[in-house]
């Protein structure tokens, strides 16, 4: 019966309020549904801005709080990349005043965790955390990390089938948002239909300048005497396209018999397709750089 849990943290002002939204959407977060209402009496209006984490937990804590400043935690990945995030947004606010506002280093916590804290504004204290597993941060295995921080995508859409593709290339746009990829660093190009998004996802992926390609189409049976012919080729393709150039190429593209199944598939029922497919993007585009900065020594 539990759907959610909402912190409402009231502000000092109308810039106060507008800085704390501005620093929570630099760093990813998605935003909920705004409102604004309007005054009852001179003076009175007031205004809301939500953002919305995949996680949430309401903790109960007997004695001193382990951040002693903040009961705002927020848990993150890659803490490094989103210390950085912060910092850079820090300095971008010119005339602020250091003695008020700023951000410490990431330093190690007694609970196992490395742990940064920042005042985005005067008097409001936020801290981040990353979790340290028993190598201290070292995984075993070698993986990707969904930070998408400094990295550059391409996302080829296909306009065939466009109510579906949409919300997929909304929810694509989402994760890399939420993930730390700036807007300028997102490219997106139409095709006509999944039919022509290999040939655009290779040319893409050959000009070198983006860390990873995103596919997005949606090839319905019913609609298409010739589905599975163009469904295998569009795959061979898109997968040919990937070996060849040797950029991260995800696989967004629905493969479905009917139209409610594809509806369903894009954010209705069953989770966005192109939300997941971008979130493989990341993670294989982080592997890629890992990979890379490996030294030889190490990979032999």
């Amino acid at each position: 019966m539990i759907k959610g849990i909402t912190f409402i943290r009231p502000v000092g002002s109308p810039a106060d309020f507008n800085e704390l939204v501005s620093f929570f959407a630099a760093l990813g977060f998605e935003p909920g549904r705004g409102w604004d209402e309007p005054p009852q009496q001179p003076g009175a209006a007031s205004r809301g801005r939500p953002f919305l984490a995949p996680l949430g937990n309401l903790e109960f804590v007997d004695g001193a709080l382990p951040t002693l400043n903040t009961d705002l935690l927020v848990e993150v990945t890659a803490i490094d990349a989103v210390h950085h995030v912060a910092r850079e947004w820090l300095a971008k606010r010119s005339g602020a005043d250091t003695g008020k506002v700023g951000i410490t280093s990431i330093e190690e916590t007694h609970w196992k965790s490395r742990l940064f804290t920042v005042q985005p504004i005067a008097g409001f204290f936020v801290a981040f955390w990353e979790h340290q597993e028993a190598l201290r941060g070292k995984a075993v295995a070698l993986e990707g990390d969904l930070s998408a921080h400094e990295m550059s995508f391409a996302i080829v859409v296909a306009r065939w089938n466009a109510v579906i593709t949409d919300r997929l290339l909304q929810g694509a746009l989402d994760a890399l948002l939420r993930s730390g990829a700036r807007r300028e660093h997102i490219e997106i190009a139409r095709v006509p239909g999944s039919w022509e998004i290999p040939g655009a996802a290779r040319k893409l992926a050959e000009s070198r300048r983006f860390d990873a390609i995103i596919t997005l189409g949606c090839l319905i049976r019913g609609e298409t005497a010739h589905y599975e012919a163009i469904y295998n080729e569009v795959a061979r393709g898109i997968g040919q396209s990937q070996q060849d150039t040797g950029v991260p190429h995800a696989f967004g593209v629905l493969t479905c018999e009917t139209l409610e199944q594809a509806l369903d598939r894009a954010g209705l029922k069953s989770g966005n397709k192109g939300f997941e497919a971008a979130a493989a993007a990341i993670e294989m585009a982080s592997l890629h750089r890992k990979i890379d900065a490996k030294p030889a020594e190490q990979r032999a």
